[in-house]
């Protein structure tokens, strides 16, 4: 049966926690996780900063081939990275396991990735191999995905639902509206990014489950 997992990782531990040497206040947010040929090549947000060259926050590092600027938006900066596969860490590891991420978020506390497996065995062989890697991860949580859940429950993870439950109760959704991202971050115990980034993820499922849905009716 399909089960999720969530894994904790010291900021420090992980390539792009560089950042937060210089940067203590930005969250860094995954997007998207590609991998390739001899490389991964992880997408993600920075927010929080108004540095101008965002790409020298990011000190040099083994596991890091190339780091480039694809577009800003005020104070959030997208960047794209080549990763080396020979480099171990826990990118590299989730596409030796291809065990799918589906978000990792990183403050300069620690980074939290969710990831899923197809039964539970693949988050035990993923978790493994950080172990014999001496990886420090810590798992805080593990469930598994049951038949009775719909297809866009079963797409949301925890966090996302709880932060979408939150923001409709609250009526963020409304216009004009009820309550700001900082509120609903004090709430939920994160930051104004990290909500919006579990806003975004959640409203891309249900909008993808939604959408498909529609599309296969006769």
């Amino acid at each position: 049966m399909a089960t999720e997992a969530t894994f904790t990782v010291p900021s420090d531990q992980f390539p792009l926690g560089t950042v937060f040497t210089q940067l203590p206040n930005v969250t860094v947010t995954l997007e998207r996780l590609i991998p390739a040929q001899d490389v991964v090549i992880p997408y993600f947000w920075v927010r929080g900063t108004e540095v101008d060259d965002i790409e020298s926050a990011f000190t040099e590092h083994p596991g890091v081939q190339a780091i480039r600027l694809v577009d800003s938006v005020g104070d959030e900066y997208l960047l794209r990275v080549e990763w080396a596969l020979d480099y171990d860490d826990v990118l590299t590891i989730l596409a030796e396991t291809e065990v799918p991420l589906i978000e990792a978020t990183g403050t300069h506390q620690q980074w939290t990735f969710e990831v899923r497996g197809d039964d539970r065995s693949d988050v035990a062989d993923f978790q493994r191999r950080c172990r014999e890697l001496d990886i420090p991860i810590t798992l805080t949580e593990l469930h598994a995905l049951t038949p009775v859940e719909t297809g866009t429950e079963a797409a949301l993870t925890d966090t996302q639902q709880e932060a979408l439950v939150l923001a409709y109760e609250r009526g963020y959704f409304e216009s004009p509206r009820e309550v700001t991202l900082e509120e609903l971050g004090k709430e939920l115990g994160i930051s104004q990014q990290a909500v919006g980034s579990r806003l975004r993820g959640g409203i891309k499922h249900v909008l993808g489950s939604t959408l498909s849905a529609l599309t296969a009716r006769p």
